[in-house]
């Protein structure tokens, strides 16, 4: 079945599996990335592998300049209703690199629809002017319903969800498990290891998002460290409970931190508070990594953080082989390349391509 098949109100009901076949290209990779669900293993590998020869091939100026002739005919809109920094930054250097001209909304003040202009309507102006759609919205579900709103237009573009809503960010968590997978390469793979993520873990997309690409990898152990007004959804450990994967949920993270492979440590989200001040209630002060913290973690061990962070990572950290955070930020750039050539059928030339 295809998208073009299903009215909105059947296609918003269907199984996430059936979905995730829908936004299906023939070569594997996804139509519109809209999900983490939508990568398996192979897949995973695959876009992992291409992202590194794209970051071998850049490293000459031959190179760069053969990356920027793929795409140099295609444009691209980046509708961030959401504030960023990183992420569009990444995009946007990741569209250049394939040599994609860019625009950008990043203010709905300065679009139309500060004159009342729906979100649907105005992703339906942009796809009248680009070939393809990075947004990133507060609102839950809109990359969704646009992908299958253009779809079932005659300008059907692919979408790429950069954050929607308090429920995904798919390549936050590609560049995550980039990041996991180049850090325990040379160390037995990723693989039969231990992960706690720390902090906000309620309103935190990027943990949700890499908990579920991670059961792709075999004997996964997550632990979730968290004050219990921030703690992790049920949904997600029904999640892992049905995949069979192995899960706690601490309070504190002194009972694991030396013995974890990786430490993923978030911000308090206090930007979704009901209230004012109903974040600053909550005692986060043990839910820190400082000097002391880091050095009682394995050697072979790493921390990363989606980023921006406040204090919950001391600057101290920064310079331990184990912080992993900068080139986690790096290696967003190359995976989102890489997603960007997937999605427009680069793969076989870029990987044809002579690295001397």
């Amino acid at each position: 079945m295809k998208l073009t098949d299903y009215t909105w109100e059947e296609f918003s009901q269907l199984p996430m599996s059936t979905k995730v076949e829908c936004f299906k290209k023939e070569d594997g990779f996804p139509a519109h990335t809209l999900f983490a669900q939508q990568f398996d293993r192979e897949t995973l590998d695959r876009l992992c592998d291409l992202a590194t020869k794209i970051r071998k091939i850049a490293k000459k100026r031959d190179g760069m300049l053969f990356l920027n002739s793929l795409l140099s005919h295609k444009r691209a809109m980046l509708y961030f209703s959401q504030p960023s920094s990183r992420t569009f930054l990444s995009f946007y250097s990741a569209c250049q690199i394939l040599g994609l001209k860019v625009a950008e909304v990043r203010d709905a003040a300065t679009s139309s629809e500060f004159k009342g202009e729906s979100k649907e309507d105005s992703i339906r102006t942009f796809s009248s002017y680009f070939d393809l759609i990075i947004m990133r919205t507060q609102e839950k579900g809109l990359a969704e319903h646009m992908a299958w709103t253009l779809s079932n237009s005659e300008r059907p573009l692919p979408i790429i969800n950069a954050g929607s809503g308090k429920d995904q960010h798919p390549t936050q968590a590609l560049l995550d498990i980039y990041t996991l997978k180049r850090s325990f390469e040379d160390n037995g793979g990723l693989d039969n290891r231990s992960i706690m993520y720390v902090g906000d873990l309620l309103r935190g997309r990027t943990v949700r998002s890499l908990s579920n690409l991670l059961m792709n990898y075999e004997n996964i152990e997550h632990i979730f460290v968290a004050p219990p007004e921030l703690q992790i959804k049920q949904d997600i450990l029904d999640m892992l409970a049905a995949n069979g994967s192995k899960y706690s949920v601490l309070t504190d993270m002194r009972e694991r931190l030396s013995d974890v492979d990786a430490v993923y440590m978030t911000r308090i989200q206090d930007e979704w508070d009901k209230s004012k001040g109903e974040s600053a209630s909550i005692d986060i002060s043990s839910y820190k990594i400082g000097k002391k913290e880091i050095d009682s973690m394995k050697p072979t061990s790493v921390l990363l953080h989606p980023l921006p962070r406040r204090d919950e990572i001391s600057t101290e950290c920064d310079h331990d082989p184990r912080a992993m955070y900068w080139r986690q930020m790096r290696n967003g750039m190359w995976i989102r390349a890489a997603l960007i050539a997937a999605t427009f059928d680069c793969t076989e030339a870029i990987l044809a391509y002579n690295v001397e």
